[in-house]
């Protein structure tokens, strides 16, 4: 009985956070309509940023397959270093260069290249282990 009142109460609890939450979300948006485009730009762009991301290693597979015949740490270590490259570049490509940007700004794109890189080693090593059933 206790655990169902709780479990009631506490879904009615999170439901008005969340109407709330939502609630001051739309007032801010009708009081702030530039920064909400800004918000939009940036969702805009760090979309596109994880499409790319998570496509290129499934879509240059054969990479994967070229670098496990040369059997070698180096290459292996090309390829992915190649990756994280043409993540960064993208990255600064989209956000229009690196000027000006604060320190939060270089700690959120540290933290997505180190994302992005683990990304593509795990794609990479997952790739690497199906062609060895073929």
């Amino acid at each position: 009985m206790l655990t169902t009142a709780g479990g009631y109460i506490g879904g009615k609890v999170v439901t008005a956070i969340l109407v709330a939450a939502l609630l001051g979300g739309g007032y801010w948006c009708y009081r702030n309509p530039d920064d909400l485009r800004t918000v939009w730009h940036a969702v805009k762009y760090a979309t596109v940023w994880l499409g790319v991301v998570a496509m290129l290693p499934w879509a240059t597979f054969f990479v994967t397959t070229w670098v496990m015949a040369k059997d070698s740490n180096g290459a292996a270590a090309m390829m992915l270093g190649g990756y994280v490259v043409a993540d960064v570049l993208l990255a600064v490509f989209l956000i229009g260069g690196v000027g000006g940007l604060g320190t939060l700004t270089w700690m959120v794109l540290f933290l997505g290249f180190l994302s992005a890189a683990v990304y593509n080693f795990k794609v990479c090593e997952y790739l690497a282990e199906r062609a060895e059933d073929f």
